[in-house]
């Protein structure tokens, strides 16, 4: 599955010029061209990596920053800005980002820099199990458990689960699922999705209480802790 890389930049062409050199590095890329739009696709943590311009309109790059790790979240962040004054640097990483890159800059050094901070050990322990309700998935281990009893899954059935589990209580439309999990950017009347989907709920349900992702009509569908 593709290393996900978010790019929260105002300037579009810059933000173009990132996107298309990491789509061509193999990364499924997203965008986002303000703070508030940015902070909204940062904290489904669904990230491995974002890229956060330091000036942005709506909300500037150090209040995002630092949102996203009020969040909890640990998801590795590289701030680009024009600033090049060390105590703009220094704000920047006590603000909670990982690396700095001051602007102009190379994209391969940029491509550098994000993968030397996709190579560093991330303190994620926590986030190594994701649960819902009664069910359990283990990452380190690749097992899932509902009610204490083992189901076997196939690695695309597991893919589909986590993607799931990382966003629980959301409307998960099938465009995203096939963007997410398959990659693929083609017709989302496709039924590749809702065939996997009826799968995947026979292996949960069958070891649990109650069906843990619902059908939300005309939307896609939408995994409840409720």
């Amino acid at each position: 599955m593709s290393r996900r890389l978010l790019i929260v930049e105002d300037d579009s062409e810059t933000r173009e010029f990132i996107a298309k050199g990491f789509a061509e590095e193999g990364f499924a890329v997203e965008t986002a061209p303000d703070g508030r739009e940015g902070l909204y696709h940062a904290t489904d943590g669904s990230f491995d990596v974002i890229i956060l311009d330091r000036m942005l309109p709506g909300l500037d790059g150090l209040a995002l920053i630092k949102s996203i790790r009020a969040a909890g979240l640990k998801t590795p962040v590289l701030m680009l800005t024009a600033m090049s004054a060390v105590d703009e640097r220094v704000k920047g990483l006590r603000a909670g980002a990982d690396d700095y890159l001051v602007k102009p800059f190379s994209f391969q050094e940029l491509h550098a820099r994000i993968e030397a901070l996709l190579r560093r050990p991330q303190d994620t322990e926590e986030a190594a199990i994701l649960t819902c309700r009664d069910l359990q998935m283990d990452l380190l281990a690749r097992r899932v458990t509902r009610g204490g009893q083992d189901i076997a899954l196939t690695p695309r059935e597991f893919q589909i689960l986590e993607f799931f589990l990382r966003r629980k209580n959301r409307v998960i439309s099938r465009t995203m699922l096939l963007e997410g999990v398959w990659d693929y950017h083609f017709d989302p009347n496709t039924n590749v999705v809702d065939v996997h989907i009826s799968k995947l709920r026979r292996q949960i349900d069958e070891h649990g209480n109650g069906a843990l992702i619902e059908t939300v009509r005309g939307a896609g569908y939408m995994m409840s802790d409720g």
